[in-house]
């Protein structure tokens, strides 16, 4: 073969070559233009989905919101209610030992009446043990007895306003009741006065 000829060949070769080559670099360049362009459509779909969650999330905080402001105002509603039937209670707490009182105050002002028209103190003086009957089962009837005054002194239920000397009790028995004392439902709610003996 001439030189002239393999000059040809070896001409005709690297041609080919880079033309392959050229072709070869296209078809990866848009093998290339083409993920791009499908990672954009999934990043875009992506976009899309995440806004709609964005707004789905929004919606449901904002009814979380608005349930526990209803929620809110109700319990501050029940609260004012109960602390104004709480007022009332206390209010008018002692109207029914009131009105069971008030029979007896009619009883009182009826003797006394009475009395002074007649001037018969003996009647008046029954009207008024009647009264202090009344009085006393208006009082048992809400649980309140007398505290015994009978033995020792215990300071739980009794107070010692003085001491004396005395030959029927023995030391720090109860010799005297200035005032009687008196429990409601098993508590304390006046302690009896006495004088004490002391030797």
């Amino acid at each position: 073969m001439k030189d002239k000829e393999i000059k040809e060949e070896v001409l005709k070769e690297e041609i080919n070559k880079e033309v392959n080559e050229k072709k070869k670099c296209e078809c990866e360049e848009g093998k290339e233009e083409a993920h791009e362009h499908k990672n954009d459509e999934h990043a875009c779909c992506g976009k899309h989905n995440h806004k709609e969650e964005i707004e789905k999330l929004k919606a449901e905080i904002e009814e979380w919101k608005n349930s526990f402001l209803r929620k809110q105002a109700d319990f501050q509603n029940f609260t004012k209610r109960k602390e104004k039937e709480v007022d009332e209670l206390k209010k008018f707490a002692s109207e029914k030992i009131i009105t069971q009182f008030l029979g007896s105050l009619d009883n009182f002002e009826r003797a006394i009446e009475s009395s002074s028209e007649s001037k018969d103190f003996d009647s008046l003086l029954q009207g008024v043990e009647m009264i202090v009957r009344n009085l006393k089962d208006i009082m048992s009837s809400e649980d309140v007895e007398e505290i015994p005054t009978e033995g020792a002194f215990n300071p739980e239920y009794h107070h010692a306003v003085g001491v004396e000397t005395s030959e029927d009790k023995k030391e720090d028995e109860i010799v005297k009741v200035l005032q009687k004392g008196y429990m409601m439902k098993g508590k304390v709610i006046r302690p009896a006065m006495v004088i004490v003996c002391k030797k």
